[in-house]
């Protein structure tokens, strides 16, 4: 279902003049009331008044996190502090916390891209959405929440854990759709099996998840525990929350909110503008935002972009999958490793489960050396060593035909690695302590 055929489905030429009056409203305002953009641009030596196409976006400044971080809090507010009605900010776990300002138009937009998100997935006002995204400070859980309720159904808000009751609730409200991050979904799929709760038999349909990178392999195990469809969802907190990017039914791409978000790929390395189909880093300008809209946003996410029609008939630009981000990118001797490339080979290697851990160490020898710890199901997991060890070959062979690295593998047993009701933690490099 499209909900709001009138932006999501609108021509390409009308898209890119909404989007240039848009852009063009946008950065007079930015000039105007935020000293930090107003100082960027005259460094550059660019005024509002040069800005006569869209493809002068090139020769604005880009922001990043850490300016961001640099300006917490209300460095980058564009608006009083009185027509403000809500706050968000990240958790701050990586240094000072990023903050993004809500004023009551922006809170109905989000409402809007997140009911377009929820509709993508095939929801509508029969729904019962289960929102086990956080309710708080982080923009997940009333992200989904704004949303449900634009789109007319009816939400349970759960935020995450307390996984028996979420089982419970799921089973005694009829929850159709679920919502939270794909590790999470996961892991209510191991509780309610441990508890002997046949999913595949609830009306739970559809999930929309998203906030941290996976793979198609970790949908298909998704949808084969559930007996549903999943979706991948794309925001992030800078930009507005959760709404930016969305799955359709064809499964096939996350269609962009355009009219709402315009989205750039650049070089990582250059900040050159690449061309459609090209990978690169993920660019985003607040088109709409009045609280803290943001000017060429750099998320560190890889992608790239794809223009052809899509079967829901949306028009909107959608982007690939996410590779990974730059900045959660592993350089292990030479070689570039996302830690979606390993879930992806270790979700096609039967006896393992989709929770791993990778351990980077710098040896006595100055090389690099990776320890990659595998959870192996619990049928597979017994006292013959030898059937253990060809696994554990097998792991190491196939991680080195992938990566083109060699990867040490310590199997581990079920429930070993720590889950988490959030974003999991992948990674642990000790290269830098």
């Amino acid at each position: 279902m499209i909900f709001n055929p009138e932006y999501e489905a609108m021509d390409g030429e009308a898209r890119k003049k909404l989007q240039f009056a848009r852009l063009k409203n946008l950065v007079e305002k930015l000039y105007a009331d935020v000293p930090f953009y107003r100082q960027r641009m005259d460094e550059m030596k660019i005024k509002p008044r040069d800005i006569h196409g869209l493809e002068d976006i090139a020769r604005l400044p880009f922001t990043t996190k850490d300016d961001l971080r640099e300006t917490y809090p209300y460095g980058l507010l564009a608006c009083p502090r009185s027509h403000l009605e809500e706050i968000h900010m990240s958790s701050g776990t990586t240094g000072v916390p990023v903050v993004d300002a809500y004023t009551k138009k922006d809170i109905e937009i989000w409402g809007e891209a997140m009911a377009r998100t929820l509709a993508g997935a095939g929801g509508s006002r029969d729904d019962t959405v289960q929102n086990c995204y956080g309710y708080g400070l982080f923009t997940g859980g009333l992200g989904v929440h704004y949303g449900a309720k634009t789109l007319g159904a009816n939400v349970i808000p759960m935020s995450s854990g307390n996984t028996q009751r979420q089982l419970m609730v799921m089973q005694s409200f009829g929850s159709t759709i679920l919502t939270c991050t794909p590790s999470y979904a996961l892991y209510i799929a191991e509780e309610a099996e441990e508890a002997g709760i046949d999913l595949k038999s609830l009306p739970l349909n559809k999930g929309c998840f998203g906030a941290e990178p996976w793979s198609e392999n970790m949908r298909r195990e998704i949808e084969e525990r559930y007996n549903m469809h999943a979706y991948d969802i794309y925001g992030l907190t800078e930009i507005i929350g959760p709404g930016v990017a969305f799955e359709c039914e064809a499964q096939d791409g996350l269609h962009i909110n355009e009219d709402l978000f315009y989205p750039e790929i650049i070089d990582p390395a250059s900040g050159r503008v690449l061309p459609d189909g090209e990978k690169g880093e993920l660019v985003f300008t607040t088109l709409t935002k009045e609280g803290t809209p943001l000017l060429r946003y750099r998320t560190r996410d890889v992608t790239f972009f794809r223009r052809e029609p899509c079967s829901c008939g949306r028009t909107t630009v959608r982007m690939n999958r996410l590779f990974g981000r730059t900045d959660d990118m592993l350089i292990i001797r030479g070689v570039n490793v996302f830690p979606s490339q390993i879930e992806q080979a270790l979700i096609e290697i039967e006896g393992t489960d989709p929770h791993y851990l990778i351990v980077v160490n710098r040896g006595a020898t100055h090389l690099d050396e990776v320890e990659l710890q595998v959870e192996v199901k619990k049928e597979f997991f017994s006292d013959e060593t030898k059937g253990l060890e060809g696994l554990r070959t097998k792991i190491e062979n196939v991680m080195k035909s992938k990566l083109m690295i060699g990867v040490k593998v310590k199997l581990v047993e079920p429930k070993t690695i720590e889950r988490s009701m959030g974003k999991s933690k992948r990674v642990i490099d000790n290269r830098t302590i």
